[in-house]
């Protein structure tokens, strides 16, 4: 496995954010993360990759206990991650953003090696057309592949993707569908929370589903698309609960 939570929980104040997380990732898979708004998804990207420490339970990433190291230590051992909303350093431009990424990844690169990094994955997210560009001057759809870039460019065993289809229109959203899959195929291990329901159901080997800071189902997700927890926990929010049962049909 490449990354273990054991029995993670974390509270702010009167709010028990996580419950008892445990789940596992194996190595070259794609696990989707679910639950409706408020069940703490992001809540434990934060814990997995360092930004809060867990009240108890242990993290494991490739064997190595990071409970409570600072992102910076997760970056270092092959951890990368994207945010749900994005914020490119605006004043640099696009190819200085991934530099960045490159020079406080994995492999702590040089400048000049970095560049080439950076270049290379501009070309694979189909920006490298925008190298010079300002990153502040790219459009919704730009900035998530730019924020995805400078992830890559780190190079990641593991890549957390938090809601990196949010805001897209239909076709970007398949485009980047097609990405995450080559991603996978290169060997990375991809951990992603998502709303968009036919899509994180295509790409997926695997569902984890929160509710209330509650892991409740896991398994494929024909399984978890008919479990009847999953259900029900989404019928708090009817949209949800619409596209839900909207992607279970799709994927049977």
């Amino acid at each position: 496995m490449i990354l273990e939570t054991r029995a993670v929980s974390k509270r702010f104040g009167g709010l028990q954010a996580l419950k008892e997380i445990s789940f596992a990732i194996r190595e070259g898979e794609i696990l989707g993360l679910i639950g409706p708004n408020g069940a703490g998804k992001t809540t434990l990207f934060n814990t997995i990759n360092g930004v809060f420490r867990p009240d108890k339970g242990r993290v494991i990433f490739r064997g190595e206990d990071l409970t409570g190291h600072p992102p910076w230590v997760a970056a270092r051992r092959g951890m990368a991650r994207t945010y749900q909303i994005v914020r490119p350093l605006k004043e640099l431009t696009v190819l200085e953003n991934v530099i960045a990424g490159a020079c406080f990844g994995l492999h702590a690169l040089s400048i000049g090696k970095a560049e080439d990094v950076a270049a290379e994955v501009l070309g694979m997210l189909g920006l490298a057309g925008h190298g010079r560009q300002p990153a502040g001057s790219l459009n919704v759809a730009e900035k998530k592949r730019l924020e995805l870039a400078r992830s890559l460019a780190a190079r990641p065993h593991l890549l957390l993707l938090d809601e990196v289809l949010a805001g897209l229109n239909p076709s970007e959203i398949s485009g980047m569908v097609e990405t995450i899959l080559k991603i996978r195929e290169s060997g990375i291990t991809i951990l992603m929370i998502e709303h968009v329901m036919q899509a994180v159901m295509k790409v997926s080997d695997r569902l984890i589903v929160l509710d209330d800071g509650e892991l409740i189902a896991e398994g494929r997700p024909s399984e978890i698309m008919n479990n009847p927890r999953v259900v029900h926990a989404y019928l708090g929010d009817p949209r949800a609960a619409e596209r839900l049962m909207s992607a279970s049909a799709t994927k049977s």
